[in-house]
């Protein structure tokens, strides 16, 4: 190698440690060996002889991301390149991490990704939702513009989630959780495969979701309205010293006639009329201080019924609301590892 091929190694090589699988095949443990002490030619040869033999998914992974970081530290970018996309074939979830890898590797790399179809980090959010209201989003990835679909598969079933054109990047679909018929989902395990088509060319990509039942939660019945309070139905009226006033002034007459009458021969008929008055009086006075009886107040009276039948009434809501729901089904959705 020369020095001029060292240096750009070397600059490649900064910081990179690639993360690989356990090997259990002898020649790639050894190509492996060699891609870490910098003997790039001898990697590639044993990496070569590696992919030549039967070997496990993970030693074939191993095997190429050798092969295409030796590549690629030589400078043979075309070699890199080809190595990458057989790389990402086989593991199109895998991707380079910038802050590990020299960009150089990164672009390589992403070169070979434009140049095949894949779809790559299908994935979908763990969630519970009412059967028939509401969808959960899908996302993944494609490389190449391609038409892309979404089917649900298991229990027997194999129904159409969405399908469109769709550009490389990010793409979101929604999955509506139901059986072609509108009925919820059986409970059980499915897969949710994405497809993508390019004129002959075509990639799966799926993940596998759980899906298991629920009852809708109830609603409780009120005894009251919020915002609104029952009003006294009763009320104890202040004390009406009327009586006393009435036996006041019958007195006070009573009193002008015994003495009108004072120089008249009816002494005995004077002292009756001075005992009246002052039964009167006392009379008046026990009826003007004792409390009075409570009495009815028509307007709370009123506005109690009111309250009441607006109780009645939500609660004939909720009755019929909680027999619907009661009907309806919870659907509890999980991704599960596919790989």
């Amino acid at each position: 190698m020369t020095i001029r091929g060292l240096f750009l190694t070397g600059l490649l090589w900064a910081g990179t440690s690639l993360t690989l699988h356990a090997q259990d095949n002898l020649t790639v443990r050894a190509a492996r060996t060699a891609f870490d002490e910098l003997e790039f030619p001898r990697a590639i040869v044993l990496a070569q002889q590696a992919l030549l033999q039967s070997l496990s998914n993970a030693d074939e992974i191993t095997a190429l991301e050798v092969l295409g970081f030796s590549y690629g530290s030589l400078d043979s970018l075309s070699q890199a390149v080809a190595t990458f996309s057989s790389l990402i074939v086989l593991d199109p979830d895998r991707d380079p991490d910038p802050a590990r890898f020299s960009p150089r590797l990164v672009n390589l790399y992403t070169q070979a990704l434009a140049r095949v179809l894949v779809v790559r980090h299908v994935a979908i959010d763990s969630a519970e939702l009412i059967a028939g209201q509401g969808t959960i989003p899908i996302r993944f990835e494609v490389s190449r513009p391609a038409w892309a679909t979404a089917r649900i598969i298991g229990g027997g079933m194999n129904a159409l989630v969405d399908s469109q054109l769709v550009e490389p990047g990010p793409i979101r679909m929604n999955w509506n959780p139901l059986t072609p018929m509108g009925e919820p989902l059986p409970a059980g395990t499915y897969q949710l495969i994405i497809t993508a088509i390019e004129e002959r060319n075509q990639f799966q990509g799926l993940v596998t979701v759980r899906v298991s039942h629920a009852a809708v939660d109830t609603l409780r019945h009120v005894d009251n309205m919020p915002g609104f309070t029952k009003q006294p139905e009763l009320e104890t009226p202040p004390r009406d010293w009327r009586p006393l006033g009435i036996v006041s002034i019958f007195t006070g007459v009573a009193t002008g006639a015994a003495l009108a009458l004072e120089h008249s021969d009816l002494g005995g008929a004077k002292r009756e009329i001075a005992a009246v008055s002052v039964a009167s009086l006392l009379t008046g006075l026990v009826l003007s201080i004792k409390k009075p009886d409570p009495r009815p107040v028509p307007s709370n009276v009123l506005y109690n019924q009111l309250l009441d039948q607006m109780v009645d009434d939500r609660n004939a809501q909720i009755a019929q609301e909680n027999a619907n729901r009661r009907r309806q089904v919870v659907l509890i959705i999980r991704p599960e590892m596919s790989r």
